[in-house]
């Protein structure tokens, strides 16, 4: 029998900090997704949080916002299509 702390040391171990979503493609695709859709979010709630920094590396979340916008039946579509691919897993 493995002790709890035992699963943890192994949680932490330099093979799981390999495993970010910057190497796994479909894991990277998750979060840019996420970000596309809490973004749009945001600025359908609190505009002024997102359309203050629209340059420089906040204006990452004023883009993302806007493709959220302009492409909302595509990333409506790319969401149904991430749920079931992680239903299936």
């Amino acid at each position: 029998m493995v002790s709890r702390s035992a699963k943890v040391l192994h949680a932490l171990t330099l093979e799981n900090f390999s495993k970010s979503a910057l190497f796994n493609f479909q894991s990277l695709l998750r979060v840019i997704l996420l970000m596309i859709c809490t973004c749009t979010y945001v600025r359908a709630v609190a505009p002024r949080l997102i359309d203050r920094n629209k340059e420089g590396i906040l204006g990452l979340f004023f883009m993302s916002a806007r493709i959220g916008e302009r492409l909302s039946p595509y990333v409506a579509i790319a969401c149904v299509a991430m749920a079931v691919t992680m239903l299936a897993q």
